[in-house]
């Protein structure tokens, strides 16, 4: 039950939050970082271990975080001297690592149980397992659909349906062994790469709550609404001691 969190982002769409803060530790609602309400659901499904990849005002998340007794958990850090992206932290990880484990940001608000999705991983037998959620857009505008110099297909307004990643993975220790050490790489090229290898990730639907805090609209949102999600993202016993 170990989990790798992703928190060495600088936030840039985030600013002028992130100028002083990492992303992970900005405040949402009146009394609790994001990061600190991902730590408590993780102790609360039962992950015992979480390595924190930092790198922007890193030393801001490790004194808040400390050795994560306060959690019931076990963290340790590793610090990256050069951006590594989305994944690149983890070849240096290897040894550190169990056979399977959960890779997730650390600027995420969900009510996703994280134990059941490394379970499904782990029963799949894929080298990776992506969180993914349905997204609807609504077009405002007219579609066209063009061939050379004519219009051979029209839409009013369409609305748009598909499933994007959450920021949340099952991942084996195997499917990282052929990259080097200090390789910057992200998931996006993770993916492409085992693809293109003929091994398929494998999708986990998740129909709950999920909202990825990278804009500041995003992150006006979860602060409007976290009063009515306080008992949905909270484990019991931080709620009520708060």
């Amino acid at each position: 039950m170990h989990v790798v969190i992703m928190a060495g982002g600088k936030g840039v769409r985030l600013r002028p939050f992130t100028t002083s803060l990492p992303k992970p530790l900005v405040p949402i609602g009146d009394s609790h970082a994001i990061l600190e309400i991902v730590l408590h659901q993780l102790a609360s499904c039962g992950f015992r271990h979480v390595t924190l990849a930092i790198n922007h005002l890193g030393a801001l998340i490790r004194a808040f975080v400390g050795d994560g007794s306060r959690y019931g958990l076990e963290v340790d850090y590793v610090e990256e001297r050069v951006p590594l992206s989305t994944v690149g932290p983890l070849f240096g990880l290897r040894d550190r690592l169990p056979e399977h484990f959960l890779v997730m940001n650390g600027d995420i608000l969900t009510d996703l149980n994280y134990a059941d999705l490394l379970l499904a991983h782990c029963e799949s037998g894929a080298p990776l397992t992506v969180a993914t959620f349905r997204r609807n857009v609504k077009i405002d505008f007219g579609v066209l659909v063009t061939r050379g110099e004519r219009v051979v297909a029209f839409t009013e307004k369409p609305t748009l349906d598909y499933e994007v990643s959450m920021g949340v993975y099952g991942l084996s220790r195997d499917t990282i062994a052929p990259y080097p050490a200090g390789l910057p790489f992200g998931f996006d090229q993770l993916m492409i790469d085992l693809l293109r290898q003929g091994r398929q990730p494998a999708n986990y639907p998740f129909d709950g709550y999920w909202l990825d805090i990278g804009r500041p609209e995003d992150y006006d949102e979860a602060n409007r609404t976290f009063d009515q999600l306080r008992r949905t993202l909270l484990p019991t016993g931080v709620r009520e001691a708060v």
